[in-house]
């Protein structure tokens, strides 16, 4: 197993330096508020009652964690759709945003063409690529993101740009001293994640080690709901690792059941001494309902008593801004350090590039 605190273990499998680009988070959220905030938008933006955010993968996850800061005002109606059609609810008094980092993701673009031929307001996010040339064509606004990285390390230009142009329009109420505490508060989480904090000290690696040859369950509700998947992507991602996420308390209408088979998976039906091949982590926060943190306590003992691994991670800070991306800065750290631990480079997808070539290989219909 590979030495987390060996500086030489990331000379060797982050040759692309993946760790900046996690411990810059901080200076882009800043970066994008900042600049999202000076693009003025059309005065009649504001003029709609739902918001449609066209993305797949970091992106649409940035419209995740947006519709659950909206949903807690009731000011907007904001739908994260992940298709190919657009949906027919899609009209006059809707805005559509396509976000697409690479500027080619085909499911935003195809939804993105048919929202060209709707009375709907428009607006794109983006680094370049056909999304870009054909917002430039038709006179729609672009937010253009100057940051070259794979396309989930740049998720504090695809959250904060789309935050910001809420917070413009009106949707949401998002106040300064809300921002600043954020910042402050990633920066220094990550001054205490950086592989140069050894193991002992280092919550990230901790946990890291804890989910190495583990099949790892997110658990998140309310704010930090969008966050678990987040971390399940990141695990996918940059671990190459096999993750999932669910959210309470629906979780507790199913998945606790569900906890006795495959015997093996739990600490009690494999070998003595053993340890489970299923690792469980909660993500809560101090501002969810309260009934909801007694589910995180009960259902604590039901995975203890089934045998299954687990911990709970507590979010950081006051405001709901500010747990949510405490709590999304702690994931990526994590899928970091499981990318080292499994001796794979955090930075290229082969797999999904490879799925992408076979697709455009294929004319029409399959």
């Amino acid at each position: 197993m590979a030495n987390l605190d060996d500086p030489e273990v990331y000379k060797r499998f982050d040759p692309s330096n993946m760790i900046g680009r996690i411990g810059e988070l901080p200076q882009q959220c800043l970066k994008a508020w900042r600049s999202a905030s000076a693009l003025s938008l059309p005065s009649d933006y504001s003029n709609v009652d739902k918001v449609v955010i066209l993305g797949m993968g970091g992106s649409a996850i940035a419209g995740d964690l947006l519709h659950t800061m909206a949903m807690t005002e009731g000011k907007i109606t904001v739908l994260v759709h992940r298709d190919y059609h657009l949906p027919q609810l899609v009209d006059e008094r809707t805005l559509v945003i396509a976000s697409s980092y690479s500027g080619d993701t085909e499911e935003t673009l195809s939804a993105f063409s048919q929202a060209l031929g709707t009375p709907a307001k428009k607006l794109a996010i983006t680094t370049g690529g056909r999304l870009q040339a054909l917002a430039a064509e038709k006179g729609i606004p672009v937010f253009t993101v100057h940051y070259k990285a794979e396309p989930r390390a740049a998720f504090g230009y695809s959250f904060f740009s789309l935050l910001a142009f809420f917070q413009q329009l009106g949707f949401i109420t998002m106040e300064s001293q809300d921002v600043d505490e954020m910042i402050g508060l990633l920066e220094e989480l990550s001054l205490n994640l950086d592989k140069g904090v050894p193991l002992k000290a280092n919550l990230a690696k901790q946990l890291a080690t804890k989910l190495l040859g583990r099949l790892v369950i997110v658990y998140g509700a309310g704010i930090l709901s969008p966050v678990a998947d987040r971390w399940k992507t990141q695990l996918n991602e940059c671990s190459k690792a096999w993750a999932f996420a669910e959210c309470f308390p629906e979780l507790n209408h199913n998945a606790v059941a569900g906890y006795r088979f495959p015997s093996w998976l739990s600490e009690k039906g494999g070998e003595r001494g053993e340890r489970g091949k299923v690792f469980v982590v909660m993500l809560r926060s101090p501002s969810l309902h309260h009934r909801i943190l007694m589910r995180y306590k009960v259902t604590g003992e039901i995975l203890t008593d089934a045998g299954v691994a687990h911990e709970v991670v507590e979010a950081k800070g006051k405001s709901p801004l500010s747990q949510m991306m405490s709590m999304v800065l702690l994931g990526d750290y994590v899928s970091y350090y499981l990318a080292v631990l499994n001796e794979v480079d955090p930075s290229p997808v082969a797999v999904i590039d490879y799925l992408k070539e076979r697709l455009a290989s294929f004319q029409g219909p399959p």
